[in-house]
């Protein structure tokens, strides 16, 4: 039997067919039953004829009911609450239509008949659902009991716990069996969870994985504190268990995955901070209804913001980018997943002021995320001009076509590297950043801002999937320095803080990310490979290479001179600039020597943006103010 529902389930139009006939006779019977027993056994013919006359249109009318309430087109296997509240609102409404129809034929039943037939109706075609879904859990508890049947903890006795088990449980190809559940909420302990029984706290997962021959546990704590997860991490590794999750809480509220995608667990679940709560209203002011371009739109923060941005109901996107198949695969993204947003995707370089002014004029742009950039450090070393040109020439010609073009707002992305830079990328970075204080001075209709924050974790070419290459190719893992530490923030906060960031902006400011404290490379080592079921120095051996061109051994997310108790929100900070025009003088002849003495050709590059440099700073020294003070 349990083999012929599975395979009615696969057919919807003869499931709602079976499902019609078996409530077709059970509303007969329940109305039959409420005569029966309200005359106990010896029903008067007068109601006998009564109960003949009304029998088939008393079941049109449940069955009228039951189609109103969504009856046949729910999914009986994973019946719940919401099914028997559906049940018992169908049966009332059948009660109330029999009730206005027997009267209207002058059938006066006995008022106990009604009620009998409103209770025996919720029992009988609620227990029918209820026992579909008892042989349909049977079939597969049966299923993925085979020999590749593996036992699991679910740690989270809560709601994403119970669709946790729902799932495991309809996907017998998974051949995980929940058999406990832990959970840090001390009154749960004792109760059952879809028949799982929750043992107590996550401390005792070892004790309970030895008694239940347990292989794995499935974190199912999306709103956990990430201190937390690590703890539980640890419990698990400790015990030699396999260590799977949930997705995150961002991705389940955004739609991009479902409880379904049950993964391993990854560096970026432990580093990653507790999950960021943007004010949605913030954002939503100044990006519902405008038209957005986003520079560098391929890459990990630039893809990103389109995907964020594009929650906010844009009029449009404009998606910029050099590299032709990264917009290509954007656009196949986008289509699939958002198919209702409007975008436009443009190849082009931020080096071409004609091409940006064309963008910009062409689609009207609103406000601007400026992500693009050469970001790879020692890269960047030996290709001083090219950095000069794309981070320092192309954030000017971007910043210079947005004034003119009247955009609102214009947000760059910037990064830890930029302050006390020692490297041609950090150099060229903390130029932008002088670029966006500047233009905000001769701007009367743009807002110029710039955020900045540390390493994001999963980006290309960053030390994340580095380690998880090399881990995958049997090691060694490099590590430049056993010291070296280095901030990390998941790639979805990073971008949730760029667009509360944007709506604070005043003009001027560098907005500074709160990155939580600096994570030592060599334990992020040591963690990716034990995660990853091996031993660190034992079963893959850990190298140190020295620290390569230009890279600091901890990087600093404030210059000496800013104010790091500006807090602008939990999250963000605001960094105190100098205004001061010998200052930033001095501060860009510095930059240059620099620069100079890594590669004497940046000469060439840096003659451009000098010459518009020192036209805007003679501006500020006149005390030139911008048209608006915000």
């Amino acid at each position: 039997m349990p083999e012929k529902l599975s395979e009615l389930g696969k057919n919807r139009c003869v499931v709602k067919g079976v499902m019609l006939i078996l409530d077709v006779f059970l509303v007969c019977f329940a109305l039959y039953s409420s005569f029966w027993l309200r005359f106990e056994g010896q029903i008067p013919q007068q109601y006998w004829n009564y109960l003949v006359r009304s029998l088939i249109p008393v079941c049109l009318l449940s069955l009228a009911s039951f189609g109103v309430f969504n009856m046949y087109n729910r999914v009986w296997r994973f019946a719940s609450i919401d099914v028997l509240l559906a049940t018992v609102k169908s049966a009332f409404v059948s009660v109330l239509l029999t009730v206005a129809f027997t009267y209207m034929l002058n059938m006066h039943f006995p008022r106990s008949v009604y009620i009998l037939f409103f209770v025996l109706t919720v029992v009988f075609v609620g227990s029918s659902r209820l026992f579909y879904r008892i042989i349909a859990d049977t079939h597969v508890l049966r299923l993925s009991s085979g020999g590749d049947r593996r036992n699991v903890i679910i740690a989270g006795g809560g709601q994403a716990g119970a669709l946790t088990i729902r799932e495991l449980r309809a996907n017998p190809k998974l051949n995980m069996v929940p058999v406990a559940i832990v959970d840090d909420d001390p009154n749960k302990t004792g109760i059952r969870v879809l028949g799982v029984p929750v043992v107590g706290r996550p401390e005792l997962i070892p004790s309970v994985a030895k008694k239940r021959s347990v292989s794995g546990v499935i974190i199912a704590m999306p709103s956990a504190p990430r201190s937390r997860v690590r703890e539980i991490v640890e419990i698990c590794s400790s015990a030699g268990l396999r260590v799977k999750t949930i997705p995150g809480l961002y991705d389940l509220i955004t739609g991009r995955a479902n409880v379904s995608n049950v993964r391993d667990i990854q560096v970026e679940d432990l580093l990653g901070r507790d999950p960021v709560q943007t004010v949605i209203e913030d954002a939503a002011s100044y990006l519902c209804k405008k038209v957005v371009l986003v520079t560098g739109a391929a890459g990990s923060i630039g893809s990103e913001l389109v995907m964020q941005v594009a929650q906010y109901d844009p009029e449009l996107i404009v998606l910029l980018d050099i590299s032709e198949n990264g917009l290509f695969e954007m656009e196949h993204k986008l289509k699939r997943e958002i198919p209702q947003l409007r975008f436009v995707t443009v190849v082009g370089s931020v080096r071409d002021e004609d091409r940006i002014n064309e963008i910009m004029a062409h689609y009207g742009v609103q406000v601007v995320f400026h992500a693009a950039a050469h970001k790879h450090v020692p890269l960047m070393e030996s290709n001083a001009s090219e950095a000069i040109k794309n981070n320092v020439l192309g954030t000017l010609n971007t910043c210079k076509v947005a004034a003119a073009n009247g955009v609102e707002r214009f947000i760059l992305i910037s990064t830890d590297k930029a302050v006390k830079p020692k490297n041609v990328m950090g150099a060229s970075k903390r130029l932008a950043e002088l670029i966006i204080q500047l233009m905000n001075q001769q701007s009367d209709s743009t807002v110029f801002t710039a955020v900045r924050f540390g390493n994001v974790l999963g980006s290309a070419g960053s030390v994340v999937p580095v380690f998880k290459k090399q881990i995958e190719m049997g090691g060694p893992v490099t590590v430049t320095h056993p010291e070296a530490t280095r901030y990390f923030m998941t790639i979805p906060e990073a971008v949730q803080l760029v667009l509360e960031a944007g709506a604070l902006a005043k003009g001027g400011e560098v907005f500074v990310l709160d990155m939580g404290e600096p994570v030592s490379v060599l334990s992020l080592a040591e963690n990716m490979i034990r995660l990853s079921g091996f031993e660190p120095y034992k079963d893959i051996e850990i190298v140190f290479t020295g620290l390569r061109p230009g890279e600091k051994l901890h990087e600093e997310l404030f210059e000496e001179k800013e104010d790091p108790t500006l807090r602008e929100t939990e999250k963000i900070y605001r960094a105190k600039l100098v205004s001061d025009p010998q200052a930033i003088e001095d501060e860009y002849i510095r930059l240059k020597e620099m620069l100079l003495k890594i590669d004497p050709q940046t000469l060439v590059a840096l003659t451009e943006f000098e010459k518009w440099f020192y036209q805007a700073l003679e501006m500020v020294k006149a005390n030139v103010p911008r048209a608006v003070d915000s």
